[in-house]
């Protein structure tokens, strides 16, 4: 089937009109142009749409369902005119925003929202990436705003501290390690681990254990850095999580252990490639998001 906007535009005129020559009327078109377009419409779909008697015209239940697709069709449409029209006129502006994973799961809501709440015309278009990433993309201008970890080269984007970002290690209590405060990578690797499943942290993870010349034993892969502490837990494996999140939701049944390597403890940064450059709103959100 295809229909065009003018064609959608004119079958609900002569719906809600209950005549062809009021619809075209409506829509700017003639009668016998109206009438030429309806029938295309009906032989195009190879159905009948509209039922033509003495009262006028009325929709078939095939139109009925156009007509209802249709209505929504220009909802959408003009929905889509307002939002363009408010970027058009700078009431309305977007933001791109890229961050790793803990900025996002852990840091970056609380100062995010209360931002937010007090810019409604601004929208935020936020990506999980991993800080190697994220530091190309803010030096290409690719985004406006970033938030990495200090384990990249930013010797090019404006840096301001954002947050402390420490790894840790958690694990059923009654595990044989559970006793130590802090333990270094290279005395976990034997172990099986629940990771995330997917995302910029696990990549990092990875890679670390790469480094060692090791695979980490993936049990399980989760979403949620709650779901990890839940099946480290219960015994399924070790998880690696920020410090924020492994003691919010720690359990009697969880212990948390510091991991002591370097790449653990990352000082984490909101970067950009040039403050004079950014368009007002997010000038405004650096400053926000660099204000600890």
């Amino acid at each position: 089937m295809r229909f065009d906007l003018t064609d959608l535009r004119l079958f609900l005129a002569v719906v809600d009109a209950g005549s062809i020559t009021h619809g075209a009327a409506d829509v700017g078109l003639s009668p016998p142009a109206a009438s030429e377009r309806l029938r295309d419409m009906e032989a195009n779909g190879g159905v009948q749409l509209l039922e033509r008697g003495r009262r006028g015209i009325r929709p078939t239940p095939a139109g009925e369902a156009l007509a209802h697709h249709a209505r929504l069709i220009q909802r959408q449409l003009a929905q889509m005119r307002g939002e363009l029209g408010e970027h058009a006129s700078g009431i309305r502006a977007t933001i791109r925003l890229l961050a790793n994973t803990a900025a996002i799961a852990e840091y970056l809501p609380p100062r995010l929202a209360d931002w937010m709440a007090k810019h409604p015309r601004t929208d935020i278009d936020l990506k999980e990436r991993q800080s190697i990433e994220i530091a190309r993309a803010v030096s290409a201008g690719l985004t406006e705003i970033g938030i990495l970890s200090s384990a990249v080269d930013t010797s090019g984007p404006i840096l301001r501290p954002f947050a402390i970002d420490r790894l840790v290690v958690v694990m059923p209590r009654d595990h044989a390690l559970a006793a130590a405060k802090q333990i270094t990578f290279a005395e976990i690797l034997h172990e099986h681990f629940i990771g995330l499943a997917g995302g910029a942290l696990q990549d990092h993870i990875d890679a670390q254990a790469a480094r060692l010349g090791a695979r980490l034993k993936m049990r399980v892969g989760m979403r949620t850095f709650e779901s990890i502490c839940d099946m480290a837990g219960q015994g399924i494996g070790l998880g690696i999580i920020p410090e924020t999140a492994a003691r919010r939701c720690r359990s009697a049944k969880t212990a948390i252990l510091r991991l002591t390597d370097g790449w653990a403890t990352r000082r984490l940064s909101v970067c950009a490639r040039s403050l004079e450059d950014l368009p007002a709103p997010a000038r405004d959100l650096f400053e926000h998001l660099a204000a600890i």
